[in-house]
């Protein structure tokens, strides 16, 4: 096994695959259809590999080699405590959006437990934020908002595989920049809204191929600038927030001054302040939402 998998990095390295002993191992626990804990185990005693096996995790790798995300190649994405089904179609959720999560869930932790929370997660595709929130908050009722078909088909695929306890899911599609048009009546009902909005500029093709070739480009361009869907999301959370409400949105490490100026300049978002992710690059926004005078 020890040769095999050496082999296999080496032939991931030269293709530039980002983290090739992390991305051989996994294919290989793949295809064994054993999870990353036997594959440790087997690979202590340096366990033969089938022959069955050895051609499927041939495949997989020679896939990989072609930049095909791993995550489409083993078909889940390991969000928080969840495994998420993901593949073409629906953009694969990444760990910075973790701590968009754990902020939210802060919030519902410090509200008042007189009344049962209301989350609005916008933009929500395979689910991972929605899906998260009302896993690991007992007691809160979650609307997922997704316009694009596909996505909206791994969201609910994903929702009849997480238990929710005493929490409550639903995915609507309708279009996140225009659901108060759409839905008036959930206008000022949300304690919290929450959104991983399409942010980068139209011009700026990311350099993976993961992202470039096989993320879904609604879900990636944000406009000229990556700011104006943003912004339309930001006018949609002002309205859908209750008075008190908190909003959160993810961006990219250069767009925290453009966010919080956005939020300046709405009519009930307040006190806006980015904070970074794991490598200390700013990565969200978050405001509060005041009366409709803006006191």
């Amino acid at each position: 096994m020890s040769d095999l998998l050496r082999g296999a990095v080496t032939l991931l390295r030269e293709a530039e695959v980002p983290a090739p002993e992390v991305d051989a191992s996994a294919l290989l626990a793949h295809a064994w259809g054993i999870d990353s804990a036997t594959l440790g185990r087997r690979r202590l005693f340096d366990e033969s590999v089938p022959a069955e096996v050895t051609t499927a995790f041939a495949e997989l790798c020679a896939a990989r080699r072609q930049r095909i995300p791993l995550q489409h190649l083993t078909g889940v994405a390991h969000f928080r405590h969840l495994e998420l089904q993901v593949g073409p179609g629906v953009f694969v959720p990444r760990p910075e959006t973790e701590l968009l999560v754990g902020a939210a869930l802060a919030e519902l932790s410090d509200r008042a437990r007189s009344e049962r929370p209301f989350v609005i997660d916008l933009c929500s595709g395979s689910g991972a934020i929605t899906l998260a929130l009302a896993s690991e908050h007992e007691g809160v009722d979650v609307l997922g908002i997704e316009r694009e078909p596909a996505a909206l088909e791994w969201s609910q695929t994903n929702l009849e595989r997480v238990s929710l306890g005493d929490s409550t899911v639903e995915f609507l599609a309708a279009d996140a920049t225009s659901i108060t048009q759409s839905h008036p009546e959930l206008i000022g009902r949300a304690d919290v809204v929450v959104t991983n909005p399409p942010y980068v500029p139209d011009a700026a093709i990311p350099k993976d191929p993961e992202v470039a070739e096989h993320d879904p480009a609604a879900a990636l361009y944000g406009g000229s600038t990556g700011l104006e869907i943003p912004a339309l999301i930001i006018a949609e959370a002002a309205a859908l927030l209750r008075p008190g409400g908190l909003f959160l949105m993810e961006h990219s490490e250069e767009q925290g001054p453009g966010a919080r100026e956005l939020l300046d300049a709405s009519a009930s978002l307040r006190q806006p302040a980015t904070y970074p992710d794991y490598t200390g690059r700013d990565r969200y926004t978050v405001a509060r939402r005041t009366a409709s005078d803006g006191r």
